[in-house]
Formats: structure tokens, sequence, C-alpha cells
């Protein structure tokens, strides 16, 4: 049975691993489903709509990595943490827009993949009533229907994505660092590693097309949005 925060999905070939991820999510008030296999994996998000998916990237079967490239194409924008075992591997998670919303590399401390699951969904669930529409050129975005778009045309987001789009628009021409960046977006220290921040970027602004522009690098410094 679903605990009240929802059920998590969570695809582990290694059982000591899932069985301390299963138990500390529970701790959180999750309910939690285990698969040990890739394409098992697949099957149990399709047919149980988890609320977030934590995934593997090796795992028999089917990799986490294209799980989550399966259920983008499917049009499930679902919360997807990556599991890795190897800092070298993010580029490879992150960057081919797999659509991933976070990553966790092993060894990890249970609490702290509990934290991310918790607020990967604190973005998937919105702002607050009364947020305004924002815009910057041709790119607005409205944060109460989280709908983002190009010249009237939808984006297809994560809710990270959206959230890191929204965070950019909110203040045109302020200039973010990537550690203000990941602490407001991602809501956790800069120790994390702020490699996700540029790797996200890259994702949204392939996804802005013509428009990916509104986004500029700040050498040495970060990220601002602007027309």
């Amino acid at each position: 049975m679903t605990d009240a925060k929802g059920l998590v999905l969570v695809v582990e070939d290694e059982r000591p691993i899932a069985d301390l991820v299963r138990l500390y999510l529970s701790r959180d008030g999750f309910g939690v489903h285990v698969e040990h296999d890739g394409t098992a994996g697949l099957a149990a998000a399709r047919r149980l709509r988890p609320v977030a998916c934590v995934l593997d990237i090796a795992l028999p079967g089917m990799e986490g990595t294209e799980i989550c490239r399966r259920l983008r194409a499917d049009g499930d924008w679902t919360p997807v943490i990556l599991l890795t075992a190897r800092d070298d591997e993010v580029d490879r998670i992150l960057g081919l827009e797999l659509g991933a919303d976070d990553y966790v590399t092993k060894p990890f401390s249970p609490r702290e993949l509990a934290a991310r699951v918790r607020a990967v969904l604190r973005r998937a669930a919105g702002p607050p009533d009364g947020a305004r529409v924002r815009a910057v050129g041709p790119v607005s975005l409205d944060p109460e229907r989280r709908l983002a778009t190009v010249d009237g045309a939808p984006l297809a987001l994560t809710p990270t994505e959206f959230d890191l789009l929204e965070h950019l628009l909110a203040r045109p021409g302020r200039v973010f660092t990537r550690e203000e960046l990941l602490a407001s977006v991602w809501g956790y220290a800069a120790h994390a590693g702020t490699r996700t921040v540029d790797v996200h970027v890259a994702q949204v602004r392939a996804k802005l097309g013509a428009a990916a522009h509104v986004i500029r690098t700040v050498r040495g410094v970060g990220y601002t949005a602007d027309a």
C-alpha cells in the first residue's frame, strides 16, 4: 500500500543497497516498491506511476539511463534520480538530454538520498498559488501551470529544468553563481558539486532551441537570463 507521501520506485540490483534505501524512504513516509533489474523496473514505472524513481545505472537487463530515456520518450516526466558509481559518469548520465533530475554517487548516505527525493518532489509540486508569469524575450513561464513556452510553443522540461529556468527568469539580468543555483534550485550545499548545474543549463538551452541565448554564461561567475 502506498504511504501518504506517495510511492517511490527503486531499481537497484545490489539488494543490501536496495534494502537500505527502502528503509530510509519508508521512515520518511514514502511507500517503496523495489525491482532488481532494468526491464522489470521499466514495467513497474509504467504500471505503478510512482511519484519518483531512483534508478541505478548499471542494471541487468536494461541500464537506468535507458529506463529514463524510455520514460521521457513516453512523455512521462516523473522525477528521476540516478545512482552512479563514478563522478566521471555525470556527463554521460545528464549530458545526453535523458531528462534525469539529479544523480547521487556511490557510496552515498541513504539520508542524503532521501533528502534528494524530497527536493525533487518539492520542485515537481510547483510554487504557491499567486506566482506570476515570467517572460524574457521569447521565453515565457507560468509557475502555477508549470508551463514554459518559446513563442507560444510548450517545452517538455523536467521539474528540475523548469525550476532552474524559473529561477533565472525571476530576476532578469541578475547573475547567479553555480553555488547559489545549486542551493536554491537543488536545495543542497555546494560541496555536493556544481557540475550538475552546468549540465542542466546545457539541457535547458538545448530545449530552448533558437531562444537558447536567453540564458547567458558569465565566465568565471555563473549564469544570467536576459533578452
